[in-house]
């Protein structure tokens, strides 16, 4: 099994590990509700070195992943990102990523833990003679991410770069470590989310240096039980669970966001403009909360009545408002606010209620630029 260059660092600190997409990551540092309230109420630090990092580079990079992807990139000026997707041509989501454009190349980041996933399925449609060229850089690149209301505080006094007037997705090129990074603006947690992406020789001084320029705010490690909470609370879906062959995009609440009606033809793009054209969006990605029952596994089914409606797709116990919550995606007609569900967990079927999304949405003052 894979592991970050930090395992050591996360071992001294406690963490206890669980496998994601073939790496031993920390899975919590041994409260999970400290971890979580630090990212709500100072900063948190975590290691996101087992995401999927790709590279490229060439002539054509731009047009043929323009060619590829839902999203328009063609307008995405060095400094910019945005979210796209990669369909089947029946429109499904295969992989849900961040892309970032540099002068010279462009990075994809995947949101979510998928593994190889996204290499293998753009690496199908890189022709001969196209001149570009994708390099996977999941191991010899690291990421972290420093989330909450003092991130931008950390990186500034780690780093001496200011990222205050970032907007999501953008970024900026630092001096890390001995090696070139990218500082991004991201979303992960609700919070401010600052992400570090930089070769691994630059992973150990840098998260060295972070947590030295968090100790007076309290920094704590963060593992992916806080993580998945602070996601959900967030209304974040990611690629794996939540975006997948099961979904298209627009059934993910992802209109502006991750896929282009007008950039011209990609893989499933028909399938995504009809439903738009026609608006039979057949099912949509809600919040769910539950009462008094346990958190139900990915794919647990949802009942209206004995109708099977829909299912669920990530569940969670939040510590923001203490009781169990989930992403689940039913028929359109059971996915306004307020409406009863039921789920099944383990042959027995308990209370559900949709709820808007997010759960908990923090504003902050000049955060709130919108998404391109």
């Amino acid at each position: 099994m894979k592991q970050s260059l930090l395992h050591t660092h996360h071992t001294q600190l406690g963490a206890s590990f669980e496998e994601r997409a073939g790496w031993n990551v920390p899975a919590h540092y041994g409260n999970v509700t400290a971890e979580h309230c630090a990212v709500r109420q100072t900063v948190g630090i975590a290691d996101l070195s087992h995401r999927g990092k790709i590279r490229v580079t060439g002539d054509d990079r731009v047009k043929w992943l323009q060619s590829i992807i839902s999203n328009d990139i063609l307008l995405l000026k060095p400094g910019q990102g945005c979210y796209s997707s990669f369909l089947t041509y029946k429109g499904k989501m295969i992989t849900y990523f961040r892309l970032y454009m540099q002068t010279e190349a462009i990075m994809l980041e995947d949101v979510g833990e998928i593994g190889e996933t996204t290499v293998q399925a753009l690496r199908k449609f890189l022709l001969y003679g196209t001149k570009a060229k994708m390099e996977n850089c999941a191991e010899s690149w690291g990421l972290l991410l420093v989330s909450g209301p003092k991130a931008s505080h950390t990186i500034q006094s780690a780093f001496g770069v200011d990222v205050v007037d970032l907007k999501p997705v953008d970024f900026v090129t630092a001096y890390i470590g001995g090696n070139h990074a990218l500082v991004l603006r991201t979303e992960e947690t609700g919070e401010i989310d600052i992400e570090i992406l930089l070769p691994t020789a630059s992973l150990v001084p840098a998260w060295t240096a972070l947590l030295e320029a968090g100790t007076k705010y309290g920094i704590k490690p963060v593992g992916t039980h806080a993580r998945e909470a602070l996601r959900i609370e967030a209304g974040i879906p990611k690629a794996g669970p939540d975006l997948n062959e099961e979904i298209v995009p627009p059934e993910a609440n992802l209109e502006d966001k991750a896929f282009s009606l007008s950039k011209g033809c990609y893989p499933g793009q028909e399938v995504v403009a009809r439903m738009d054209t026609y608006g039979n969006v057949r099912r949509h990605l809600v919040g769910l909360v539950l009462k008094d029952a346990s958190i139900p596994p990915n794919g647990a089914k949802l009942f209206s009545g004995d109708r099977e409606v829909g299912w669920i797709s990530s569940a969670v116990y939040s510590p923001q408002m203490n009781k169990v919550i989930a992403f689940g995606f039913p028929l359109r007609d059971f996915s306004k606010p307020n409406t009863a569900l039921l789920i099944e967990i383990d042959g027995k079927k308990h209370d559900a209620t949709v709820h808007a999304l997010p759960f908990y949405n923090r504003v902050v003052p000049n955060e709130a630029a919108p998404l391109r």
